[in-house]
């Protein structure tokens, strides 16, 4: 069962992120975001379609039912490109509904349900631990919220949410041996036993491993890796 801290940790991600929906002019939705072929309006619908698929999961196992959290990862995928380019007065009410409901379906899950396995989809490919949603939302609010592009950046996330990210990240580094330092922490990480040392902040480090920039961390055998999309 996820414990207190996690939740309040989370509402406090998803207040800061509603505040920024909240302040985007409607010309803003069309602009583009910092995620390849989004616009911010895609950015905010995949937020909002994303809560609502945990949310109708964690309801289907306070009903009893099995309940995958995408219908198939096409219907994901249309349902982001049509909800994107819908009205900002839509999007942003999508949004603001689907966090309310997940925070209600999160509150109603019998403890002992938190130990069952969702489905991302019907095939059943790819599942998680009901009690993995806290922290699997949070990351989709933290980062997403900074791949908006407007004033919250990753310079804005808490230090322990950046720490937890690199941590729950740092599996996929290449498949070579490597070492992350953050600066800020002085903390490493080693890969397969350690090697060329990539360094920076955690925050950085944590948006490198995200498969986006590493601009801004430096790497002692030449070129910091090129991370996958995330």
């Amino acid at each position: 069962m996820p414990d207190h801290a996690q939740l309040e940790e989370l509402a406090a991600a998803t207040r800061r992120l509603v505040r920024t929906v909240d302040g985007m002019s409607d010309a803003e939705y069309a602009e583009p975001s910092l995620l390849p072929d989004w616009t911010r309006g895609h950015v905010v619908a995949h937020l909002a379609l994303n809560a609502e698929g945990l949310a109708g999961a964690l309801r289907g196992l306070t009903e009893g039912r099995s309940v995958p959290m995408y219908a198939s990862q096409e219907a994901r995928d249309g349902d982001i490109a049509v909800l994107g380019a819908a009205e900002p007065q839509a999007v942003r009410g999508r949004l603001l509904g689907a966090v309310t409901d997940l925070s209600h379906a999160i509150a109603a899950v019998p403890e002992e349900a938190w130990d069952s396995s969702i489905d991302r989809t019907p095939d059943g490919r790819r599942t998680f631990q009901a009690s993995s949603v806290p922290w699997m939302r949070h990351r989709e609010v933290e980062i997403h919220h900074a791949d908006l592009g407007l004033a919250y950046s990753r310079a804005d996330w808490p230090v322990a949410f950046a720490e937890r990210l690199v941590e729950s990240m740092v599996g996929r580094c290449p498949d070579e041996r490597i070492t992350l330092h953050a600066t800020d922490l002085d903390r490493t990480w080693e890969v397969a036993g350690g090697g060329p040392r990539v360094t920076g902040t955690v925050t950085d480090l944590a948006w490198w491993l995200t498969g986006r920039s590493g601009a801004d961390l430096t790497c002692d055998s030449g070129a910091v890796p090129a991370m996958a999309a995330w």
